[in-house]
């Protein structure tokens, strides 16, 4: 399984944190996450784990989930940075090589880019539910990827 990858933006922030930050950000989110459950900041969570596209070591992202049907979309917006998350690139090099924790469970997850209307469809339903990412698109003029992680069984 593999998808385009869309190119990165021309405008929007790019001195996003740094890795030391955001691991421990990751660790304390965890943490909040496993004793408060499944949300955080009014926000369903799920922790998406890959491989690294340069070091082939995996690595762990929380992320908000939007359920949908057999499945959940994330949003690769990264705040309307400039680029994509790594996150993003990690599943472009190594997309059969990702995993969702959803309410303290694993799964081997196919991934599949939404497209045209499909993504359109599915970029209402989030807005509506999260506004934040509306102004998360605002920032950028990057497309920015909705992707659909489905559990492998």
């Amino acid at each position: 399984m593999s998808f385009q990858k869309i190119p990165p933006g021309t405008r929007g922030p790019s001195g996003m944190p740094s890795t030391f930050f955001t691991r421990s950000m990751m660790r304390v989110m965890e943490q909040l996450h496993r004793f408060r459950g499944d949300r955080f900041q009014g926000m369903d969570l799920l922790y998406l784990t890959t491989v690294g596209a340069r070091t082939g070591q995996k690595r762990q992202a929380a992320l908000s989930r939007f359920h949908d049907g057999d499945g959940w979309l994330v949003v690769a917006s990264m705040g309307g940075a400039i680029r994509h998350p790594a996150w993003y690139h990690n599943i472009a090099a190594h997309p059969d090589q990702v995993w969702a924790e959803v309410c303290a469970r694993e799964f081997r997850v196919e991934v599949e880019q939404l497209e045209g209307a499909q993504r359109e469809a599915a970029w209402k339903r989030i807005t509506a539910e999260q506004p934040r990412y509306l102004e998360y698109a605002a920032k950028t003029d990057r497309l920015i990827p909705i992707l659909k992680l489905r559990p492998v069984t």
